[in-house]
């Protein structure tokens, strides 16, 4: 038995994120049904995290055990891609060692979150569109608070089944680029919606209706119904995902 890493990218658009659900698409159950078939048994993939539905991934890694060798991963690659969605593209599938797992072996995870404050046609799909004024350094004092902290219950989508709410933000800062407001930020694990959570109550800050104090309370409060309200999927990207040097 081998085991296989997988690099990906997808648009989550017309998936129920990438774990497989009961009637949904997802991302997960395309790449299981293309790999069953091109190597001829069944596969199952492990993810290297969940994302919610409409949420997409620039950069996602995947692994597979196989019964056998594959001997020619760039072909394998080049005919998973002819016969993949075209909202779903593989970028490179390499044989690693038995232990490595895309999922607990992964030591960060980045996303992005992008907002546009003008009505744009070619952002519609990718950007949130807000109209209105923002304290973008406001708001960015608001997300330096979030390293004084490491439970995100606030922020957490309700009813979950997870062991911790604690997670390590690494990262969190607003930038500009191609005239699009982008929110970055890095942690070790993420919770359900957790960065949309952030980014609809850093908004709140931005817009005035949040003071830095209420900010830190919010979080201090763990709980989800002081949070302001979750931004759109449509505009969240998985940009980054690392592993140790080794892998």
């Amino acid at each position: 038995m081998k085991r296989y890493f997988i690099h990906l990218a997808y648009n989550g658009a017309h998936y129920c994120g990438w774990q497989v659900q009961p009637q949904s698409p997802s991302v997960q159950a395309e790449l299981e049904r293309c790999l069953s078939l091109k190597l001829g048994q069944p596969i199952s993939v492990t993810g290297c995290g969940r994302t919610d539905t409409g949420v997409h991934a620039r950069n996602y890694y995947a692994h597979f055990d196989f019964e056998g060798e594959i001997k020619d991963c760039h072909d394998l690659a080049y005919r998973l891609n002819m016969f993949l969605p075209p909202d779903i593209v593989v970028y490179r599938i390499w044989e690693v060692t038995p232990e490595l797992h895309a999922r607990f072996d992964a030591v960060s995870r980045t996303y992005h979150y992008y907002i546009t404050q003008t009505k744009n046609p070619f952002h519609q799909e990718d950007a949130y569109y807000y109209y209105g004024e923002l304290d973008v350094a406001k708001m960015q004092q608001a997300a330096d608070i979030l390293f004084e902290y490491t439970d995100f219950t606030s922020f957490s989508k309700l009813h979950t089944q997870v062991k911790t709410n604690n997670c390590k933000i690494m990262e969190a800062r607003w930038f500009e680029k191609d005239g699009l407001l982008v929110f970055r930020i890095k942690a070790d694990r993420f919770l359900r919606n957790m960065v949309r959570a952030i980014v609809g109550t850093l908004l709140e800050v931005g817009k005035g209706k949040m003071s830095l104090d209420e900010f830190r309370k919010t979080i201090e409060r763990q709980d989800r119904c002081s949070a302001g309200e979750s931004v759109p999927a449509h505009a969240l990207f998985l940009e980054e995902v690392a592993y140790p040097e080794q892998a």
